[in-house]
């Protein structure tokens, strides 16, 4: 199974025909709202390409928790582990232009109050894979990497969005996701060039890099996995890259290869790249099947 911790949004989305500036107001035609928060999203990825998902994170007691909770819900997510908390739930405002780019500004709330004792060690075994990010507070994430490194589950963490973590930590992982951005923000920090081999190299785990329309690209025990992404027509790229990393847990979580695992997370963050949102993007199994046959 695959266990979550990590963040629970509401997004609210405004679609603009360009990204605002500094200072700049940009008007567009309309609001939408939609459950996310990278936690959220990356489980519900999981439990949409077929694992068996358990969420652990923190909402608030207030009128966003419920519409933050339904994608979760209507995707089989175990909630049992998500507390209710005495402060709003988590938030994003999410600006998306004309190509399908966006800005992002999220109010933590709830999430920073999450807490790694809401998964006890039971769930932590060899049979786990945990998946984490970084909306949540760094402290607890470090506390939960190294109880699932003693009780032997496998760890994937995407270190999105980029936050320092004691370098015992990075090292107890078996996965690090990261995209161009975050590479480059590690390597600066921990003295390595910004590409997949340099960062496993230095710090002796698995590294998978994100490179957008370029696809991604891994490194893990001492091979080089080089997987393009398939030409689409991008509507929007909110959600893609949770939606590759909770693919790539689930195909581990199943056993997969490294490398299958890898194209098949790529082909599914492509296809979520062309539908608009965030949750309501990421593509069920049968459709990623659908797509890794044509761009066989």
């Amino acid at each position: 199974m695959i266990v979550v911790f990590g963040s629970i949004n509401l997004d609210l989305i405004f679609s603009v025909p360009a990204l605002p500036g500094p200072g700049q107001t940009v008007l567009g035609p309309a609001l939408r709202t939609e459950p996310g928060g990278k936690g959220a999203n990356q489980a519900v990825a999981a439990a949409l390409d077929g694992a068996q998902v358990a969420m652990a994170g923190a909402v608030g007691d207030d009128p966003f928790a419920a519409p933050a909770l339904a994608g979760l819900n209507s995707a089989g997510v175990d909630l049992s582990r998500v507390a209710r908390v005495g402060v709003t739930t988590g938030a994003a405002a999410i600006a998306v232009d004309s190509e399908g780019r966006n800005q992002i500004a999220v109010a933590a709330g709830a999430n920073g109050l999450a807490k790694a004792a809401s998964v006890e060690d039971a769930a932590l075994g060899p049979a786990t894979t945990l998946l984490l990010q970084m909306e949540c507070d760094p402290v607890e994430t470090a506390l939960l990497v190294r109880r699932a490194r003693a009780r032997g589950a496998r760890i994937i963490l995407n270190l999105a969005p980029p936050a320092p973590l004691e370098a015992a930590v990075l090292a107890a992982l078996d996965h690090l996701v990261v995209n161009e951005d975050e590479a480059g923000w590690l390597a600066a920090r921990i003295g390595a060039a910004a590409d997949a081999a340099s960062l496993a190299a230095r710090l002796g785990i698995g590294v998978v890099r994100t490179l957008g329309a370029g696809g991604a690209e891994a490194w893990c025990g001492g091979a080089m996995v080089r997987m393009p992404a398939p030409p689409v027509a991008v509507v929007d790229t909110t959600a893609a890259g949770d939606c590759l990393a909770g693919v790539f847990a689930a195909a581990l979580d199943r056993g997969a290869h490294l490398r299958d695992a890898l194209r098949r997370a790529v082909v599914a963050a492509g296809v979520s790249c062309t539908r608009a949102g965030s949750q309501g993007s990421i593509p069920t199994a049968a459709e990623t099947d659908r797509a890794l046959r044509m761009f066989a």
